[in-house]
């Protein structure tokens, strides 16, 4: 007998090690393979080695997990491959800041090998805490297989992609604008930088015309100090309020440099004055204005960003900020600012040093990503690779098609070193060892001669962009790689579209072939959830205060309903907004199914054997068996969509409100009734039904499905073991049209007495008498067959047939039938009476107030978007209340 209550905290941990110890995550079950099973592959989106679960992995890892099962349970070959990314700025400064915190010597001061030994020591210790966070999500990963992007087959795969694609000529170094880290002192991706809006000024300077006394140019900038680095000015060519400048030249205050004044499609003739300040060496855009031009880069920070020796000797040394106040008291003083706005614009702070991030002109290595895209453009183009949803795809492309050089090169100490030795002239050799490099510079010295390896790392995007292959045993020719390559489904958020994404597609097309020699694309389907939001629609952040740990709601309501919330709240191109008692409702739910199982046990119900669900005779049996083959079509349909949503609506439907608000209160009475063949049809048809049902929530909801299955309670017509490696139901002519109709018939006439019931106001122990009027004798003789159900589940103390609706009575209509139930010393009219009109003026004042604050134009310009949603959904709601009071008061004055 099942428990009285369903615990997850003590089923979860003992099944997942139950799961694990026999096997069932492993890829390449030899069985299966020996069966010609279809493999079927999904690589893990890699968390970092430094992190901890969080609600987005919580959904990425549920899709992945639901995937997986499914398509175990459908007899492939699943691989589930894991593994973690070495996250380098991110794990560097978790090691930096533990040396800080016990006194110990710095990174510099211990020296490179002694570090990056302590950041391993480090990894063994306290990574990966997130490994263990996604077991108890459920995730049946093969952690047999798992994988880090810094272990030795990994970064073989690194410096294999290096080399060659450097003597392909797609790896070259450039000096380029970063986003450089002065903090950290390293350039750091986009996606590492947060734009933070802000309110600051807008400084507006003259720049005097060359030759041309009195005569001025005004720029604006909200960055002062960078105009000691200016090159040029920018017009638009057809703006004619400077049509004879453009050749000309400025002269440029503080520093006496004279620059030229070019025309551009740059410069906005409605911004300001409409023309624009140019300094290369600082901001991306100017950057391109320059190289249009040919305009000189003047690099005035150093990595730390102070000012350099390319500013005036007044200027050197200084801070940036302090160089800003610096520049505008002389601009003041000299007379040359014209006015100071107020602007409100956003400022890029570095996300781990949380230091203003600033452009900077330094040599890098880069990636030809604009080569290399132009394939992977194709792919998506010609439906090799597709996107759920596909407004997706149009994202892709635009980033694609305006791809810029990739950035390769961190100056960091924790990563993947970059394959580069320098000679005593600068050349550079690059090579899979130092020696190979040493022959290269023999070669072209004529002696040998010392070398220095470059000491920046690679971009962790670099690693990760080979994840589907290198984690299979590329460069190696694996039997996985031959098996599993291409992978099948990539689950991931649409903010590493193309930090990811589209990396991988271009890494996977230029080293992967498939058999017939062509380019091979890593994935066939690329699958964007979307963002988990708080209950009000924000974003979850730490400074709001709204941050829902995935881990606390796991403790609380178990793994199931987490997983199972986020699964129903997963629409294809909607945010989730996530409250608690949403994942409380969904414990609920497993709790409903726990409680129907344990009656189908107390009441014996086992499948007989030889037990055939397209055989069975009873109305009830005959219904619930096609009901089980329709939502099964359903919930295959939804997953093989990616519409998970849909999946989950379909079976908690099924269970909560047909299999047990309906099929299990139909058959109560037959079930406690005399033995025989109808008894022992409807308990093995419950029995069966129920094992139909853990089957298909088992991807959903693994742990309280697999303990009712290995309990012993469910499964027994079915092979033995564990549920997650039983077979995925395949139903077919269960349906019956028949037993459909008259159980749908039966249950809108009890659904019908009981709703018009509650209008009433009738107490739930009172039975009424029910009068059948104006039906046909077929029709009379339905409702005499179901009287003992409906008696019982509607609570009628009678039922009689009438020509026409006696006085006294409030009737409902059906379609061949009017239902009369007399309320005389049932109700007191007058009071209901009273009652109903209360509540309509209550409802009618409520209507009012809300539609009086939604007309107010203040409230919904200046209220935030969530409080808005909320009055108009309260809005909403009062308005069908309301039209289910006056309904409900007709329906009693008719009576009356």
């Amino acid at each position: 007998m099942l428990d009285n209550k369903y615990q997850p905290a003590d089923i979860e941990p003992r099944l997942y090690k139950i799961w694990e110890e026999s096997g069932a995550f492993k890829g390449g079950n030899p069985e299966r393979v020996a069966q010609g099973a279809t493999p079927y592959c999904i690589v893990i989106p890699p968390p970092n080695v430094t992190g901890s679960l969080h609600m987005g992995h919580a959904l990425n890892n549920t899709v992945q997990d639901i995937l997986i099962r499914f398509e175990r349970m459908r007899g492939k070959d699943v691989l589930w491959q894991p593994g973690m990314d070495h996250a380098g700025i991110a794990t560097q400064m978790v090691v930096e800041r533990q040396l800080m915190e016990n006194q110990e010597p710095s990174r510099r001061d211990m020296g490179r090998e002694a570090f990056i030994e302590r950041v391993w020591d480090w990894k063994s210790e306290s990574g990966g805490r997130i490994i263990n966070q996604l077991r108890r999500l459920g995730a049946s990963c093969d952690w047999s297989r798992e994988r880090f992007t810094m272990d030795q087959g990994l970064s073989d795969a690194v410096l294999k992609v290096f080399v060659a694609l450097y003597r392909e000529g797609l790896i070259y170094k450039d000096k380029r604008l970063v986003n450089w880290d002065p903090k950290l002192l390293t350039a750091i991706s986009d996606l590492e930088v947060n734009n933070v809006d802000a309110n600051g000024h807008l400084w507006h300077f003259k720049y005097p015309i060359e030759g041309e006394d009195d005569r001025f140019i005004t720029v604006a900038t909200t960055r002062p100090e960078t105009m000691l680095g200016d090159s040029g000015v920018a017009v638009h060519p057809d703006d004619g309020r400077y049509a004879d400048l453009i050749g000309k030249n400025a002269v440029l205050p503080l520093v006496g440099r004279v620059i030229p004044i070019v025309a551009d499609a740059y410069a906005d003739p409605e911004q300001g004055s409409g023309a624009v300040k140019i300094t290369p060496a600082h901001d991306f855009n100017d950057f391109e204005v320059g190289r249009r031009h040919d305009l000189e880069l003047i690099n005035i920070f150093d990595e730390h960003a102070h000012l350099n020796e390319n500013v005036p000797e007044k200027y050197r040394s200084l801070e940036r900020f302090e160089a800003r106040e610096q520049v505008v008291r002389d601009m003041e003083a000299a007379g040359l600012v014209e006015k100071i706005d107020d602007h409100a614009h956003t400022i890029p702070y570095g996300d781990r040093s949380n230091v203003v991030i600033e452009p900077w002109l330094t040599d890098q290595w880069y990636v030809d990503a604009k080569t290399l895209a132009e394939p992977a453009i194709v792919a998506v183009e010609s439906g090799q690779t597709q996107f759920v949803p596909k407004n997706w795809e149009k994202t892709y492309y635009e980033w694609m098609r305006n791809i810029q050089p990739w950035c390769i090169s961190r100056q960091l100490w924790w990563g993947h070193q970059i394959p580069a030795w320098y000679g005593p002239d600068g050349d550079v050799f690059v090579a899979h060892d130092e020696d190979e490099a040493r022959a290269q510079a023999r070669e072209k010295y004529g002696h040998a001669v010392e070398l220095n390896r470059d000491e920046d790392v690679l971009d962790t995007w670099f690693s990760s962009a080979l994840w589907p292959f290198s984690t299979l045993g590329w460069p190696e020719q694996t039997d996985e790689l031959k098996r599993y390559y291409k992978t099948d489904v990539l689950v991931t958020g649409f903010d590493i579209i193309f930090f990811w994404v589209a990396r991988m597609m271009m890494m996977g097309l230029h080293f992967m072939k498939d058999e017939d020699g062509k380019p091979e694309v890593p994935f066939h389907t690329v699958y964007i959830h979307a963002l988990v939001r708080d209950e009000n629609g924000q974003k979850m952040s730490k400074s709001k205060g709204n941050v829902i740990d995935p881990l606390d709601l796991i403790d609380q309501f178990g793994a199931d309903a987490l997983r199972f919330t986020l699964a129903a709240m997963a629409a294809q191109g909607r945010d989730i907004k996530l409250a608690t008692s949403r994942v409380e409702g969904y414990r609920n739910f497993a709790t409903k199914l726990w409680n129907a199982a344990r009656f189908c046990s107390m009441n014996e119900c086992v499948v007989a054997k030889g037990f055939d669900p397209r055989t069975v005779q009873g109305t009830e049996n005959r219904w619930i068996a096609g009901e089980v083959e329709r939502t099964l079509a359903q919930v295959t349909q939804a997953i093989e969509g990616h519409k998970y949503n849909e999946a989950a609506g379909a079976l908690y439907r099924f269970i909560w409100h047909v299999f047990c608000d309906w099929y299990l209160e139909l058959i109560k009475p037959v079930l406690s009734g005399a033995d025989g063949p109808q008894r022992q049809e409807t308990r093995s048809t419950a029995a069966w039904v129920l094992e139909q049902i853990v089957v298909m929530l088992h991807p959903f909801m693994p742990y309280i499905t697999e303990e009712l299955w290995s309990n012993g309670e469910v499964g027994s017509s079915a092979a033995p073991g564990l549920l997650i490696n039983a077979a995925w139901p395949q139903l077919e002519g269960l349906q019956s049209k028949d037993a459909e109709m008259e159980i749908e018939w039966l249950i809108n006439a009890i659904t019908e007495i009981r709703s018009v019931r509650a209008e009433m106001n009738v107490p739930a122990g009172a039975k009424v008498p029910l009068v059948v009027c104006g039906a046909e004798p077929e029709v009379n003789a339905r409702f005499e067959k179901w009287q003992p159900t409906m008696a019982r589940l509607a609570r009628l103390d009678s039922l009689t047939y009438a020509a026409s609706v006696p006085k006294g009575a409030v009737q409902s209509v059906m379609d061949d039938a009017t239902l009369a139930m007399p309320m005389a010393g049932v109700i007191d009219f007058d009071s209901e009476n009273a009652r109903l009109e209360k509540e309509i003026t209550k409802a009618e004042a409520e209507i009012g107030k809300l539609n009086a604050k939604l007309a107010d134009e203040s409230f919904v310009s200046r209220a935030p978007g969530h409080v808005v949603a909320t009055q108009r959904e309260r809005l909403s709601d009062a308005e069908t209340l309301l039209e289910k009071l006056e309904a409900a008061l007709i329906r009693l004055k008719s009576a009356a």
